[in-house]
């Protein structure tokens, strides 16, 4: 039995032959060795997988109109709005820790706090067992990407503190790398000299010359792992546990769908179609997932609940005493 669906796709640089890795403070590009049939390989950590997690998430969202795009109708989200307006701020979906951002368990709704209300609705009590699959459940009712992406409901009011891991990984490495080492000057059409009475570099001024380390690599690589066994063991009901499973591969083919821009000067396409691996399926395209979703959404109403997202309300009440 396939307790992983796991999907490899190559990249190569839409331009030139050179990229821009991701980078790390007082770290720079994170090289590291690779080992390929006994030989040592100079590989390179193009994007990590938390980055990857949060560009697999923004696939579903649609910056514009400040709401998911229109394939994921019908699964439920929490709006953040300014307290006594109606003025967008963020969502589960955006922030980094989802349920459990401040932004979304400090605010109100109704007049309730967030915060008790994801305590009740999970079960959370003192000196009781958690129950996996309700909390599961519960949180499927709140914002299915959490059981996609991972929560952790870490503050010690939240009794027991469940965490739910990520079901969805990804990263994308460069194999077979070498330095391609380059610079270039900021000029200064107008200021020609910097002198101790005007202002400087710091300000601004002034012509400064710069180093620039970009990389090339024989293969770049994205990976993608989607742990099956993790969605089932939480016992939601079939459809459920197959709309999960759905969104997620929803995700990974529209990310290679619509190019991969990381940075200015990390810009890949794909080279060729989606690999499948360890005895997985081949990944569907993205028009049968979208019908796929659509099909599945109705069936799981015991579940998911409204359609209309949850809004509530946040007031930056200072930092506590």
């Amino acid at each position: 039995m396939t307790t992983r669906i796991a999907y490899e796709a190559d990249l190569v640089p839409i331009l030139g032959s050179t990229f821009q890795p991701t980078g790390f403070p007082d770290l720079g590009a994170a090289t590291f060795t690779r080992f390929e049939d006994g030989q040592d390989v100079p590989a390179l950590l193009v994007e990590s997988v938390q980055s990857m997690a949060n560009r697999l998430e923004a696939t579903a969202w649609d910056e514009p109109s400040n709401q998911p795009v229109s394939a994921m109708n019908g699964l439920p989200w929490i709006r953040v709005v300014r307290n006594g307006t109606d003025e967008f701020l963020t969502s589960s979906r955006l922030e980094a820790h989802r349920l459990a951002s401040p932004f979304v368990h400090a605010s109100t709704v109704d007049g309730k706090p967030v915060f008790d209300l994801i305590r009740e609705r999970l079960g959370l009590a003192k000196d009781t067992p958690l129950n996996r699959s309700a909390m599961a459940a519960a949180v499927a009712g709140l914002d299915p990407f959490c059981l996609i992406h991972g929560v952790f409901f870490a503050q010690k009011e939240w009794w027991g503190q469940p965490k739910f891991p990520r079901a969805l990984s990804s990263v994308i490495e460069a194999h077979h790398v070498e330095r391609a080492d380059s610079g270039g000057r900021k000029s200064d059409r107008v200021r020609h000299q910097i002198s101790d009475d005007a202002g400087g570099t710091s300000e601004g001024y002034g012509s400064v010359p710069f180093a620039r380390t970009e990389w090339t690599a024989k293969l770049i690589r994205a990976s993608f792992v989607l742990d099956t066994e993790l969605l089932r063991s939480y016992s939601l009901p079939a459809p459920a546990a197959d709309l999960l499973e759905t969104v997620a591969l929803w995700e990974i083919r529209s990310l290679l769908s619509g190019g991969l821009r990381l940075r200015t000067a990390c810009d890949l396409d794909l080279d060729g179609d989606v690999q499948a691996r360890r005895n997985s399926p081949p990944l569907p395209k993205l028009d049968e997932l979208t019908a796929r979703i659509a099909e599945l959404v109705p069936r799981c109403s015991d579940i998911l609940g409204t359609s209309e997202p949850l809004t509530v309300h946040w007031a930056d009440k200072g930092k506590k005493k």
